[in-house]
């Protein structure tokens, strides 16, 4: 079973020694990866079986765990890391051969957190997660990723902020004019041409000029008439060819 909820950083890791003992707010693994009981008999300092339990609440506010280590009680306490805490609260006598570490991070000083950890046989392999020891007979893995900056509600709305109070509004968009092409006032109403000055080449600048009207006076006007009877064509040759008949001299 999945130990965190999907995008949610583990606040917590820690081992109870029941379920009667896993305190409010924290969720025990109670089954591994394969589906298999993952109570921690071996190696665990007790007669009854303990669990490993995670804590996923207060994301926003409590600090989260960045980093995950399961060591030998022989082992110097690694800096940075505090010991994982156990319910109830462990007797001095009891000795445990492993013991588990996390390192706790504010969450806007974290650049990554660990999402999920499980339980595993030894000899398995989960995609995705990287394994961090055994323990209690079972293989430990964890799963991290980047943490992302939490929205705000005013940054989920498509409303524009509000203006503070007495502080002049926003100059507004023009309206579009009735019957205009497009809106000059919005980026989806410009057209590639929009801003570009209009000149004419050089070459033709002097044919342009003020006598610019000259250059009608050589253009021939026609008329449908004229045009027809100056591209008039019977099509005799096509006719007779297709009559199949010898061509008349009239």
């Amino acid at each position: 079973m999945a130990a965190a909820a999907e995008g949610a950083p583990l606040t917590g890791i820690g081992l109870a020694l029941g379920l009667a003992a896993v305190p409010a707010g924290w969720s025990a693994i109670t089954a591994t990866a394969e589906g298999a009981a993952a109570g921690l008999a071996k190696g665990f300092g007790h007669k009854g079986t303990g669990y490993l339990c995670v804590r996923t609440g207060g994301a926003q506010v409590a600090p989260v765990v960045t980093d995950v280590q399961v060591l030998s009680d022989r082992s110097p306490h690694p800096s940075g890391y505090t010991r994982a805490p156990e319910f109830p609260e462990p007797r001095a006598a009891v000795s445990r051969k492993k013991r588990i570490y996390v390192r706790l991070q504010p969450r806007e000083a974290a650049a990554t957190a660990v999402f999920d950890v499980q339980l595993s046989a030894k000899s398995s392999a989960l995609p995705l997660y990287m394994k961090i020891g055994e323990i209690g007979g079972f293989a430990l893995w964890c799963k991290k990723g980047p943490l992302s900056e939490p929205l705000s509600l005013q940054q989920l709305s498509l409303r524009a902020p509000a203006s503070p109070q007495g502080a002049p509004a926003a100059p507004t968009s023009p309206k579009r004019a009735p019957g205009a092409l497009h809106d000059a006032g919005s980026i989806y109403g410009l057209s590639a041409m929009d801003g570009v000055p209009f000149a004419l080449h050089p070459r033709f600048e002097s044919r342009l000029g003020p006598s610019s009207t000259a250059l009608l006076t050589d253009l021939t006007v026609k008329s449908l008439a004229d045009i027809e009877r100056e591209y008039h064509y019977a099509f005799v040759v096509e006719r007779t060819a297709a009559a199949r008949l010898p061509p008349s001299v009239c």
